[in-house]
């Protein structure tokens, strides 16, 4: 379990693909200060397993076809700047919302309108994720915890919106963020059972 706080920034070293798979190596020494083989980690959102670890702060994660498919790990090349997270520790903090690491879809970013205190990215999200993602609640993208603004559009193009403050792009790699750029999103999983609850109490579920 995670919280959608990043803890680093980290860049990814090595990338090998696999048959129905790839191999990413990731720097974070950060990360990896107390890190073990099996350890979870968020990588943009994406909760991977530690199978390796090196003298550098870098760590190696297998990544499936399911997950390379549902998410925008598939994308990533070397050199590319990733949010990392640890997983929570039992007697943490919840700094941000609940979150698996479980991406629910891949968002495009499809605008950005800077000011002086913080930015506003709108993105557009695919339409089985609409019933999730209501205006003040909670979402993660690319692994970071953030509130819904606003949500609009019709169906078939749905976007939302986020305000970001400087913290959050100086720390983060949505301050490196553009227009067009897929990032992975995770809606908030008690949606998720509120839902799975009201439909087997007698309710009816949305059609996807």
């Amino acid at each position: 379990m995670f919280t959608g706080i990043v803890e680093e920034c980290g860049t990814i070293t090595a990338k090998t693909e696999l048959t129905d798979a790839a191999r990413l190596s990731v720097r974070g020494p950060t990360v990896t200060s107390d890190a073990s083989f099996g350890d979870s980690i968020a990588v943009n959102g994406v909760c991977l397993t530690v199978t390796e670890l090196a003298d550098d702060g870098s760590f190696a994660v297998d990544v499936m076809a399911e997950t390379l498919k549902r998410s925008s790990l598939a994308d990533l090349d070397v050199g590319a700047t990733v949010n990392l997270e640890r997983a929570m520790r039992a007697d943490g903090r919840f700094g941000g919302h609940i979150v698996q690491g479980h991406v629910d879809g891949v968002g495009t970013i499809v605008a950005i309108s800077p000011a002086e205190n913080w930015t506003v990215i709108w993105i557009a999200f695919p339409e089985q994720l609409s019933r999730y993602v209501v205006e003040k609640g909670s979402i993660t993208v690319d692994g970071v915890s953030l509130t819904v603004a606003a949500v609009g559009g019709e169906q078939g193009q749905r976007w939302f919106e986020v305000s970001l403050i400087p913290t959050t792009l100086a720390h983060t790699n949505l301050g490196q963020a553009r227009v067009g750029n897929p990032v992975n999103l995770e809606a908030d999983v008690i949606a998720k059972y509120v839902e799975r609850l009201t439909v087997a109490a007698g309710g009816k579920e949305e059609s996807k």
